[in-house]
């Protein structure tokens, strides 16, 4: 008997000594930020595209410069309704406290990438679903820190619904709605593996076959640093979506897969 007492005695020191330090409720703050976005697809026979986006994403509505981000890749069509692509990326991120000591005010990041899109063949609906995987080589604002190899597997659920027409032919007005959630891994991530959520509202319009422009909300919740801390991100987002066939087959199977 005095040996499980001592025991529980024990067990309840260390569980309330793990707990010491963390505050009993979490913390949120709110934020908003306003991201420019262009998509590039540009088909250079029935199989292979290169693949493009290029974003300026601003904090604080427009107030702050967030991050200037490139993305780059080929794309290779296995199917109609089925594409892969892979690549390179290269972000800058701006520091939210420039003004802090010993703290560089860029610091950019190198990550790898890979990616698979299904779409679903509906008549008058897309639905489009994509696994992205990204190997992210990234450091801390603080001058002269390592870069720190880390992982991250996000999947999003898109879908896009005509609102003036049967199809997606130009002068089209659709309604564009998705959510994607980011998980990430590595030897530096102790306790934020769900990293973020982002869920989207928005409208879009087919200027052409070639031409796209959505614009719309965001709104992301995710960690901030702590296990207890979180952060809303109200985001206004604003895309343009270019596409070009160069070459000009004009029996090929039309793209389901682009924007």
């Amino acid at each position: 008997m005095k040996i499980l007492f001592a025991s529980v005695i024990f067990f309840s020191f260390v569980l309330s000594a793990q707990g010491q330090g963390l505050p009993a409720e979490k913390e949120t703050r709110s934020t908003t930020g306003v991201w420019f976005g262009i998509y590039t697809k540009y088909h250079f026979n029935d199989k292979w595209a290169y693949y493009g986006e290029y974003h300026i994403r601003r904090r604080e509505v427009l107030d702050e410069m967030g991050q200037i981000y490139l993305r780059l890749g080929a794309t290779y069509r296995v199917t109609k309704y089925f594409e892969v692509t892979a690549g390179f990326v290269n972000p800058y991120y701006w520091a939210p406290n420039p003004e802090a000591e010993n703290i560089d005010k860029v610091v950019p990041q190198y990550r790898t990438w890979e990616q698979a899109v299904l779409a679903t063949p509906f008549d008058h609906i897309k639905v489009m679903h994509q696994l992205r995987l990204e190997q992210r080589f990234r450091r801390s604002f603080v001058k002269g820190s390592s870069f720190k190899l880390t992982h991250r597997f996000r999947y999003k659920l898109t879908t896009y619904i005509p609102l003036n027409h049967k199809d997606f032919v130009p002068k089209t007005l659709f309604l564009a709605l998705y959510n994607e959630i980011f998980i990430q891994a590595g030897k530096s991530v102790v306790y934020n593996h769900l990293e973020d959520n982002r869920a989207f509202i928005g409208l879009g319009y087919n200027v052409n076959h070639d031409l796209q422009i959505q614009s719309g909300y965001m709104y992301s919740y995710r960690h901030d640093g702590a296990p207890h801390r979180f952060e809303n991100r109200n985001i206004f987002r604003l895309s343009v979506y270019h596409h070009l066939d160069l070459h000009r087959n004009t029996n090929a199977i039309p793209d389901v897969l682009i924007h």
